[in-house]
């Protein structure tokens, strides 16, 4: 055993660790030692790599950001034109009756016959509502309904000429119209009160 004088206070807190002898300790690891050239040429290998790909992003982005911008202005243009021809079914399907309608004022400018002319216009309104009702449009019944604010507009209130018919529409001045069972027109209705 040594001596305690022989010992130098920093012995005496590592204790007893054996210090490894300069011959056998591993070689200390210099990172800027002998390898600075190999880690430029990595470093600037990475960087290249990082700038192929982030030009490959961009490019795919920019694509990408075109794609879209053609898909809406084509999607609104679509919409635009649908708008526009939207009617076209239902128009040309009133035609006929158009057709109808002028040959009829021009034969009831010859005929005598009013209950003809009757029945020529009552034939004419029939077609007409057969075509309505095949896209979907048919007339609301209001008369004798209890008041509804979301089919009915009321246009006055009239004295009720029976008690059961208070709050309900006692009279109809405009026909509403239901389209798949939604409102198209308003029904103009008088309410009793």
């Amino acid at each position: 055993m040594q001596d305690r004088t022989d010992r130098k206070p920093e012995d005496e807190l590592l204790g007893d660790i054996p210090t490894p002898d300069a011959e056998n300790a591993p070689e200390a690891i210099d990172p800027n030692a002998g390898s600075e050239p190999d880690n430029l040429e990595r470093v600037a290998a990475e960087r290249d790599a990082m700038k192929v790909e982030r030009d490959a992003l961009h490019d795919k982005y920019v694509r990408l950001h075109a794609d879209f911008e053609n898909f809406r202005k084509r999607n609104a243009k679509e919409r635009l034109e649908l708008l526009m021809t939207a009617g076209s079914e239902t128009v040309k399907s009133i035609l006929p009756v158009l057709d109808d309608m002028e040959r009829a004022i021009a034969h009831n400018a010859e005929v005598t016959d009013i209950e003809a002319m009757k029945t020529g216009f009552e034939l004419i309104h029939q077609k007409f509502i057969g075509i309505l009702a095949a896209r979907g449009v048919k007339p609301m019944q209001a008369k004798g309904e209890v008041f509804d604010a979301d089919m009915h507009d009321a246009i006055s209130q009239a004295p009720a000429p029976s008690p059961e018919l208070k709050g309900k529409v006692i009279d109809v001045l405009e026909t509403g119209y239901l389209i798949n069972d939604k409102v198209l027109r308003y029904a103009k209705v008088v309410v009793g009160q």
